[in-house]
């Protein structure tokens, strides 16, 4: 297959630049690949919002600029920072062209939350669905442009690159497109691009406990990690404070959003004893890797498996009208918010790091570009502020398109050679997967979590060393699966984390080393 631009994942990031393209060039072809149905995605479980700076008589791009710099704890890139702010209310007029809906109030304003973070109301919202809505809209015009192809159960096994050419390798490496496994029928054919786009989302599931999709296993990051592109700033890894514990653990964990305690709900501990304000004077309204490592230390101390979020003092029938979903799932466990205090326990989120990309989305591989969770901007630094992450997105897939409008990318004349799995046979053992994704997740939690030191990211090198030549003598010597893929893909991810977790000799935002605390 050729086109002229690929673009790996179908969350806002790729799907927001597909229809930017299609709209101004409809004599080019863009494919977009995502390996489960079309809209399973990170941005599928957005439930806060879009950060946007609206209401300019209590508001300003100061003010929002001012709040992700001090989340970001020193390591944000202030031009981006600017930048991505300043451009949020434009892009907010396109998603709203796009058909979006967002909550209004009585008077038809927008109906603005506060989150963790944030020093004013800014966050616009379709009850406690927006990223689902967002997804819906965009995937609406997706399928009225005739020049997208989108294809779902489709997943990008590696990047095409100088390394898999035979003959005629051009002087400098660069992406020629991707190697793809279509799921269904158990092909695997190439799609060879003029320009590629990573828009594959987090790595989450590295963790087993996580508010992500199980999608989410940092495919695009490992695959440009492969492809020699250049990744920073992996230690920094998200932990959503406050996740619905379930006793049963594993698989994903539903998210109670952050707006919840923006809307007035307290933290206590099983004593009923109301904790944050031990740790910060913003109470619930720290920062999250404030408030993760709070809950960390307390249920450290405790031994305990949760803590709880009291929402019983709240005006319940706005609740439900803000959180109709939150509500109703935890109706679903039993726990009726009213009266019972809701059991919640910090997962992993949100990945700050990623594929390094310059302002116009640019990896350091030629042809190839990243965008969305996958992709390191600048913007969020050592700790992503709260509804940043969407923004981010828009702001980045379009400058990805403008770049795209204003230089053409050259087609090459490449004879790329059909994917080779000669000598492997069909996998006999699936339980080798399942016995290396238990140990990795285990892994990460117990050495790579909220809090960190030196001794445990050593041992999980060694013990990361046994899994990793476990999985690739096995990828070397079976067949094309998704699942020996994905967790080939979070080993590379796992790797990434630790190692730049070691070189990190100062404790900022969401990274956390006991041996970085001086005494």
């Amino acid at each position: 297959m050729i086109t002229n631009y690929l673009v790996i994942g179908s969350g806002i990031a790729g799907l927001t630049f597909a229809v930017k393209i299609a709209e101004k060039f409809s004599n080019k072809k863009v494919v977009i690949v995502t390996k489960a149905t079309e809209d399973e995605s990170n941005t599928k479980y957005a439930q806060g919002g879009v950060a946007i700076v609206l209401d300019e008589e209590k508001d300003s791009f100061k003010k929002h600029i001012q709040d992700t710099l001090i989340a970001g704890d020193g390591l944000c890139d202030e031009a981006v920072v600017e930048m991505v702010i300043k451009e949020g209310p434009e892009r907010l007029n396109e998603l709203l062209h796009w058909g979006a809906n967002f909550d209004k109030d009585s008077s038809g304003e927008f109906n603005l939350g506060k989150e963790g973070g944030h020093s004013e109301y800014r966050v616009v919202h379709y009850k406690d669905i927006t990223g689902y809505e967002i997804e819906r809209a965009l995937l609406n015009r997706v399928h009225q442009l005739p020049n997208i192809t989108l294809l779902p159960y489709h997943f990008a096994i590696d990047l095409i690159t100088n390394h898999h050419l035979k003959k005629n390798k051009p002087k400098h490496d660069a992406c020629y497109g991707a190697y793809v496994f279509n799921q269904k029928a158990g092909t695997i054919f190439k799609i060879k691009a003029d320009s590629t786009l990573l828009a594959s989302g987090g790595i989450g599931r590295v963790y087993g406990h996580t508010t992500n999709p199980v999608i989410a296993t940092g495919d695009g990051i490992a695959m440009a990690y492969r492809a020699k592109a250049k990744i920073t700033d992996m230690e920094f890894v998200q932990f959503h404070p406050t996740a619905l514990y379930d006793i049963r653990g594993g698989g994903s964990s539903f998210l109670i959003s952050e707006a919840v305690r923006g809307f007035g709900a307290v933290l206590r501990n099983k004593e009923g004893y109301r904790f944050m304000l031990d740790y910060d004077e913003r109470g619930e309204l720290a920062s999250r890797d404030i408030v993760s490592q709070s809950i960390d230390n307390e249920l450290k101390k405790s031994g305990d498996t949760h803590v709880f979020l009291d929402c019983t003092h709240l005006d319940i029938e706005e609740f439900k009208l803000h959180f109709p979903n939150i509500y109703q799932k935890c109706l679903d466990q039993h726990i009726n918010i009213k009266t019972d205090w809701i059991p919640v326990v910090p997962a992993s989120h949100y990945l700050c790091g990623g594929i390094n990309v310059d302002k116009n989305g640019k990896t350091t591989l030629a042809n190839l570009f990243a965008c969305g969770e996958c992709s390191r901007t600048g913007l969020h630094g050592a700790n992503r502020l709260a509804s940043n992450s969407l923004l981010e997105a828009l702001v980045y897939a379009h400058n990805i398109f403008m770049y795209h409008s204003k230089h053409s990318s050259q087609t090459l004349n490449l004879e790329i050679p059909e994917w080779n799995d000669e000598g492997t046979s069909f996998p006999d053992e699936h339980i080798t997967i399942q016995h290396n994704l238990k140990q990795l997740q285990a892994l990460m939690r117990d050495y790579v979590g909220i809090v960190r030191s030196n001794k445990r990211l050593t041992k999980a090198i060694k013990h990361l060393d046994l899994i990793y030549n476990e999985v690739e003598d096995f990828y070397k010597e079976s067949k094309i699966t998704t699942s020996l893929c994905e967790l080939r893909n979070m080993v590379n991810v796992a790797h990434l984390i630790i190692t730049q977790s070691l070189n990190r000799k100062e404790n900022k935002g969401g990274y956390f080393n006991l041996n970085n605390v001086k005494k």
